[in-house]
């Protein structure tokens, strides 16, 4: 999971969590997504990159450079 990119589908951002998009197994799934660093914030739409993954579901993400 660490440095697959997905796209923001929920806000992410400071208190929230969010939901990111990723592709994995096939197919596109959906992970509970918080900020990395703790002021960061992220729009619906912006596409982000995974560095730290805890199961089942949370990630927390930093904005990808594309």
């Amino acid at each position: 999971m660490v440095g697959k990119q997905g796209r923001v589908t929920g806000r992410i951002g400071p208190g929230l969590v969010g939901e990111v998009m990723v592709q994995v197994r096939g197919g596109v799934e959906a992970f509970y997504a918080h900020p990395s660093l703790a002021d960061e914030e992220f729009p619906v739409g912006t596409i982000v990159v995974v560095v730290e993954y805890f199961p089942p579901r949370t990630v927390y993400v930093a904005r990808a450079l594309v």
